[in-house]
């Protein structure tokens, strides 16, 4: 398939998932951007579960801003990278202080500690923010090249494959759309390819 038939293809994919809301349960953006952080190599059942006791502790931002480590890594001690990931929240809570200056930009997001462009266009998307990027998690590095979009394991080259594939304007929901196909239907096996939307065009069923 050609570059330029990409946009036309992914309608189904966009229309199937456009909207659905990330699967980590948070309820405003202080919630979005500290889960988001404590999501990076563990999985969305894990946080979702700590985070009532963590939002319980430290309600918004100047609350975490003023705990200590020790208090931090209490809350999160069963998250994978917790170490890492305490001093990661004690400094962006200090630099941002309060929620109203949680910045909604690819450019000041990714200067946070521990937000990559995968975390700061998950927060972008979830915020309804126009999107500069596209998400690309575990999910999309799997599925992105088995439907034949891009190639090879590498996140930011991936994320540029599908920029490149596909207008600006499905930038904000292809990522996702792609994710959530990975997590419900394309399998790492046992794919549901008779249920895919993206049956008529994947290299995986053409090979």
């Amino acid at each position: 398939m050609t570059k330029t038939s990409w946009p036309l293809a992914f309608k189904p994919l966009l229309k199937q998932y456009k909207g659905k809301p990330h699967p980590l349960e948070y309820k405003n953006t202080y919630q979005l951007l500290v889960m988001v952080i404590l999501s990076a190599q563990d999985s969305d059942k894990n946080i979702n579960r700590i985070a009532p006791g963590f939002f319980k502790e430290f309600p918004n931002m100047k609350a975490l801003a003023a705990a200590s480590e020790a208090a931090i890594m209490e809350q999160i001690r069963k998250v994978r990278n917790f170490a890492n990931k305490t001093q990661w929240l004690t400094k962006l809570a200090k630099t941002i202080k309060t929620d109203k200056n949680i910045p909604l930009t690819m450019e000041e997001l990714t200067k946070l500690p521990g937000i990559g462009r995968k975390s700061a266009n998950v927060i972008m998307r979830e915020s309804g923010v126009k999107a500069q990027g596209v998400i690309v998690d575990l999910h999309v590095v799997r599925v992105a090249p088995r439907i034949g979009i891009a190639n090879g394991t590498d996140p930011k080259k991936i994320e540029q494959q599908i920029m490149e594939a596909l207008p600006e304007k499905d930038w904000g929901e292809a990522g996702m759309a792609i994710s959530f196909l990975g997590r419900e239907i394309c399998r790492p096996s046992k794919p549901q390819c008779p249920a895919c939307v993206m049956n008529k065009h994947c290299a995986y069923l053409r090979r």
